[in-house]
Parts: C-alpha cells; sequence; structure tokens
C-alpha cells in the first residue's frame, strides 16, 4: 500500500491484512493541519481500495492521537477573522465505486464522509489526547478503543467555535442529546473512562495495552470473517440512518438473496462444517 507515496505528517503501514495510519507530528501530539488531512484522506483512499487490505486503524505517535487542530493555522484563521479557501474547500469525495453493498452517495458528504464511505472497517486506537477535530477523526471511525488515561475534549465552544463536521447529527446519536450537549456546550475534558461509560468507545484498557487489544481486534476482522460482508453490513447501518424500517428490511433482503450466491457464503457454509479456518476472498 505504502510503496508508492511518500508522506510527512503520517506514517503507512499493511502488513497481514491490516493497514495501520500513524499521525506523526509528536512534538505537538499529532495536531490536526491541512497536509495531514489531506494524508489521511489520500492513504484511507489508498487502503480502502486495496485488495489486500482488510481492516484500517487509525492512531497517533508518541503520547497522543489528535491534540486537535494545529493552533498557528487558528491564530492565523483569528487574524484574518474567516477561514482561508484552502481551508473551507473540502477535498475531493473519495469514492469507491465498486464496494459491495447499499449506495452512500450524498449521504455524508464534508471533510470525514470518505470513511463511511470506505467498505474497509476503520479502528481508532486512541492512545492519548483526543482533542477537537482529533475527536471528530475519531468519531467517524467504525470502531474506537482508548487508554484509560486519555483525555477527551470537544474544545469547539471553547475556542468560540461551533460544533463542526456533523457533530452536532452525529454525537448525540451515538450517546445520547443529554450526553452529546453537555461535552459540546462545556468543551470540559473527560477521560478514557467516561468515555466508554458514554458508549463513546467499544472498550477502554490500560495505556500499556490499547495496541495490543487494537491489533487482536484487527486480526480477528482481517481473518475470521469475510470482507465482502463487512462492507456490506457498515453500508446498511450508515444508509438505515436516512431509511424508515421497512426499507432497512427490503434492503437487507436484496442483500441476503445476494449473499446467498457469494462465494464467501459457501466458504464460511463449509469452512464451519470443516471445522477450519476460512479463507474469504478478497475484496
Amino acid at each position: 500500500m505504502t510503496g508508492h507515496f511518500t508522506y510527512r505528517h503520517i506514517l503507512c503501514e499493511t502488513r497481514d491484512g491490516i493497514a495501520t495510519i500513524t499521525l506523526n507530528r509528536p512534538e505537538r501530539l499529532n495536531a490536526w493541519t491541512p497536509l495531514m488531512a489531506d494524508e489521511v484522506r489520500g492513504a484511507v483512499g489508498v487502503a480502502g481500495a486495496d485488495p489486500a487490505v482488510r481492516v484500517i486503524v487509525i492512531t497517533g505517535a508518541g503520547r497522543g492521537f489528535c491534540a486537535g487542530a494545529d493552533m498557528d493555522a487558528l491564530d492565523q484563521t483569528a487574524d484574518r477573522g474567516r477561514a482561508s479557501g484552502r481551508e473551507v474547500l473540502y477535498p475531493q469525495d473519495i469514492r469507491f465505486p465498486d464496494a459491495p453493498g447499499p449506495d452512500l452517495d450524498g449521504l455524508y458528504p464534508g471533510r470525514f464522509g470518505y470513511l463511511y464511505a470506505c467498505p474497509k472497517p476503520v479502528i481508532a486506537a486512541i492512545n492519548g489526547a483526543c482533542a477537537g477535530i482529533g475527536l471528530v477523526l475519531a468519531l467517524y471511525c467504525d470502531l474506537r478503543f482508548a487508554a484509560s488515561g486519555a483525555k477527551f475534549t470537544t474544545a469547539f465552544a471553547a475556542r468560540g467555535l461551533i460544533a463542526e463536521h456533523g457533530t452536532a447529527w452525529l454525537l448525540p446519536r451515538l450517546i445520547g442529546e443529554a450526553h452529546a450537549l453537555d461535552l459540546l456546550l462545556s468543551a470540559r475534558k473527560f477521560t478514557g473512562d467516561e468515555a466508554h461509560r458514554l458508549g463513546l468507545l467499544n472498550a477502554v484498557l490500560p495505556d500499556t495495552e490499547v495496541m495490543a487489544h487494537v491489533a487482536q481486534v484487527a486480526r480477528t476482522l482481517a481473518r475470521d470473517v469475510s470482507p465482502r460482508s463487512m462492507a456490506i453490513i457498515k453500508r446498511q447501518v450508515r444508509r438505515a440512518y436516512a431509511q424508515d424500517f421497512a426499507t432497512s428490511l427490503s434492503v437487507a433482503d436484496h442483500e441476503m438473496e445476494h449473499s446467498f450466491t457469494s462465494a464467501d457464503f459457501r466458504e464460511g457454509v463449509r469452512s464451519f462444517v470443516a471445522r477450519r479456518a476460512p479463507r474469504f476472498a478478497d475484496l
């Protein structure tokens, strides 16, 4: 995946079906920059289209996950009284036209919609500070695991900003309106333990165990389940936000009929009967 690209603000590695994207500005707690945004987007686009990749992990180098937007860039924006043209122009949409499952075109525009469009599961391994746009990045991932000592904050209201990048829509759906309003209005700091209690995280772990746990989850997804099934299920869930129950059920019935004719269904049944590890096709 990484051989044809040179990155400045991230690192990328693919091994055993798992693509790991590491935000790599540890001296700034991986503060988010326009270049980092472009590089993460590009790396997810490449990994999402790579048949050798089944799972994507996003984490941070050093002590932090992402401490929010780079303050130098925010200071320049404050001086101008407006964002620059480059900052408000969203990158061109990443599309995965060959991905199986319901169509998501037009449902999730904006800077992070590509993470929903990506047919591979995306896991956030939150190893430390996760603030502002760093928290937004984590919210758009499919699974989130964090260190108990990690500190979180929405940060927006404390900077005179608003709930950015769709978080006013997304956060209440993850943790409920009351909790979402608390975190957004107060911009207070909260720990990984509280984030887990609120339902923001799949699990919270001792600081030294986060990456090992995420690696185990990623290996399970890469080895034991169908890439085709994961892609369709991910799109079913995200499409269902804009559907009533009857429509969601109809989509499921349609996708189930196609699944019965797939090679992965045959392999899933045969491997279970033979009591062996499945050998699912790459996506």
